[in-house]
């Protein structure tokens, strides 16, 4: 089995309804894995303290934005999230030429956080990430196994004016703006002749290797890229499935279209099997900077039959309790070497919950067919009341201090009635 994950996507005007930013990503990971969903304040810090992301320690910023993310419980990053300037970030699994590095250095999830802490836009993002990215590398095993699992990364970022798809190999890249329509990036590089920044020595570095003659139209894809592999092949297969979901939608994608093309399991974008995709995200985010974005995750595996609970920035957001795993400090596994001699029991109550519900959708029609009319009526009620938010603001923000915490807990109700 060749290891493939993650689908992610973004729509601007025109091919969204209304004046909105919509971004959505399924992260697709190993079946076993636990995604929670977390919450930071904006924090300030002294010169020349550190950060201790998943494998090294890197200096910190003197100031962090507040952040949602979406990871997997044992580590430091983020496979997608968020923050208070409505920037959000999701990141792919790439292959290509380049082999990829084993030593730990920085891992792409952690790059998407340290990107969302650390820039107030989708340009500065891009920045942030591929300034760290030469200072620190990218690499280290990004499974929770002694067996390793290592990649390239590409990133997808957007705000309420643009989106960057951002394409790496080793330390080298390319970026490829979006200012209008859709895009979507699968796990293989897809940028090609539409360069707009890049590393300076990226192109001498294919011409040294033999890649590039220097005269033929360089297509970043095409240079960097195996494009006969097994995963790419099945990447490519999911990435073309996107681009016909999305011109499905053309001209109206919304949250709800969004979230539908997360559940389709016939295009292979809602995973299943041993790889599967075990939490999703959708971002609304208004081009108008005095109203709010709502960010929608599950925190539970597939999203076909899971709740999209939204999430917005306000003052006052405590940790979301019931989407966040234990926490195990220094006696963590993930932190002592050799690293993942054994798995400790990262399942937050919302998953613990979700999994027994899940498997009686699985096997009992009749009560599985009146579980998931109830979570679609949860999730349905709680975006028509995004809807006033996004068209006319929030006038009371104490109303969302626990707009997020207070759906879960509707969810689990749910869950306990059965």
């Amino acid at each position: 089995m060749y290891p493939s994950s993650c689908d992610t996507f973004v729509a601007l005007p025109p091919s969204t309804k209304g004046q909105h930013v919509v971004f959505g990503k399924n992260s697709d990971r190993p079946c076993d894995e636990v995604q929670e969903v977390v919450y930071f304040p904006a924090k300030d810090y002294s010169a020349g303290e550190k950060v201790e992301c998943t494998y090294i320690e890197i200096e910190q910023a003197l100031h962090t934005y507040a952040v949602v993310l979406s990871r997997p419980a044992w580590l430091w990053g983020a496979e997608m999230g968020a923050n208070e300037h409505q920037v959000c970030i999701g990141n792919e699994a790439v292959w290509g030429r380049m082999s990829v590095d084993g030593e730990e250095a920085l891992l792409g999830m952690d790059l998407v956080r340290l990107g969302l802490e650390r820039a107030d836009s989708a340009r500065d993002a891009l920045d942030v990430i591929v300034e760290l990215l030469e200072r620190y590398g990218q690499g280290g095993n990004c499974m929770e196994d002694t067996c390793g699992f290592t990649y390239h990364n590409s990133f997808l970022i957007s705000d309420r004016t643009e989106a960057w798809v951002l394409e790496t190999a080793g330390k080298y890249w390319a970026a490829e703006r979006v200012t209008s329509g859709h895009r979507n990036i699968s796990n293989q590089y897809s940028i090609t002749t539409q360069i707009d920044k890049e590393h300076p020595q990226m192109r001498e570095y294919a011409k040294t290797q033999g890649w590039w003659d220097g005269q033929a139209p360089f297509s970043f894809a095409e240079v960097y890229s195996f494009m006969t592999t097994a995963r790419i092949e099945d990447s490519n297969s999911r990435y073309c499935q996107g681009q016909k979901l999305l011109k499905k939608s053309d001209g109206h994608i919304t949250a709800e279209s969004m979230m539908g093309i997360l559940r389709d399991k016939e295009s292979g974008i809602n995973m299943e099997g041993m790889f599967m995709t075990t939490g999703s995200m959708v971002s609304v985010v208004p081009l108008d900077p005095s109203l709010p974005g709502v960010h929608y995750f599950t925190a539970t595996p597939d999203p076909d039959r899971s709740v999209f609970k939204p999430f917005v920035f306000v003052m006052d957001i405590s940790q979301l309790k019931h989407t966040c795993s234990p926490c195990y400090g220094e006696n963590d596994p993930v932190k002592k070497k050799p690293r993942f001699q054994s798995k400790p029991d990262r399942k937050h109550p919302l998953f613990t919950k979700h999994s027994v519900a899940a498997a009686i959708i699985d096997s009992t029609r009749e009560r599985g067919e009146k579980i998931v009319t109830r979570m679609r009526q949860l999730e349905k009620e709680k975006m028509e009341k995004m809807e006033r938010y996004l068209s006319k603001g929030v006038e009371d923000s104490t109303e969302l201090v626990h707009l997020f915490s207070d759906t879960t807990k509707e969810e689990l109700e749910i869950y306990s009635r059965v």
